[in-house]
């Protein structure tokens, strides 16, 4: 594994990235003594979901949804008769 000085890290930053990010690790050393290990990330496969009928029968509407409580809301509004 490639090891190399703080110096030499931050003058070539950009290509040692490329190269942990190709799969090869380095070690970034203070005056001899390693520091810090340089390796690529693992990122996981993000998830596909499919939005559209992901909740298809984990509940059940009744027929007179849009009618439901109509008489209790409209004594809300207007007072009980």
């Amino acid at each position: 594994m490639q090891k190399v000085n703080i110096h030499e890290a931050k003058t070539h930053l950009s290509r040692l990235v490329e190269q942990a990010a190709r799969g090869e690790s380095f070690i970034i050393a203070k005056a001899g003594k390693p520091m810090v290990k340089v390796v690529p990330l693992d990122e996981p496969e993000p998830k596909k979901i499919n939005r559209i009928g992901f909740m298809e029968g984990e509940f059940n509407v009744p027929e007179d949804f849009d009618r439901m409580f109509e008489d209790e809301i409209a004594d809300m509004f207007y007072g009980k008769e």
